[in-house]
């Protein structure tokens, strides 16, 4: 008799061959018994909110979407709003700069540069290596003829 295919989908069985494999597997009822066995499955994933796929439905999908449409006008309204996001960078600095003066409270005043300080738990400046100093105050010094290369 030969060789036997079973159809987990169908529930059947037929000889094994490429010919009525090929025409089961594309055959309307085989299609629809797949269809049947995924559907029973959908939503109840056994790894919940872990799970690595998606399981959300047409609706889902549609809803996700127009939200996102939503928030991309939400964002380009929000954007013309406040003028041109692609300014100058004197425009944006001088915005930081008057930020900066509004957090610290004064008008006049501009903010210093926190002193370096090492993590607690390090050894002494002295006993460190030559990459972990912390940089002079006036700055390295560069030689005027330096080519970096």
């Amino acid at each position: 008799m030969g060789r036997r295919y079973f159809c987990d989908y169908c529930n059947r069985s037929f000889q094994d061959n490429l010919h009525n494999r090929k025409k089961h597997l594309s055959g309307v009822q085989h299609q629809r018994s797949k269809k049947v066995w995924y559907d029973y499955f959908r939503g109840e994933c056994d790894f919940g909110t872990n799970c690595r796929f998606s399981h959300m439905t047409e609706g889902d999908v549609q809803q996700l979407k127009a939200q996102i449409e939503e928030e991309k006008r939400a964002q380009e309204q929000q954007e013309a709003k406040h003028g041109d996001p692609d300014g100058s960078i004197e425009d944006w600095l001088e915005k930081r700069l008057k930020r900066k003066k509004l957090a610290s409270g004064t008008s006049s005043q501009l903010v210093e540069a926190p002193i370096f300080q090492f993590p607690p738990g390090w050894p002494p400046v002295h006993e460190l290596p030559p990459s972990l100093h912390p940089p002079p105050p006036e700055g390295w010094k560069i030689p005027p003829n330096l080519q970096w290369g």
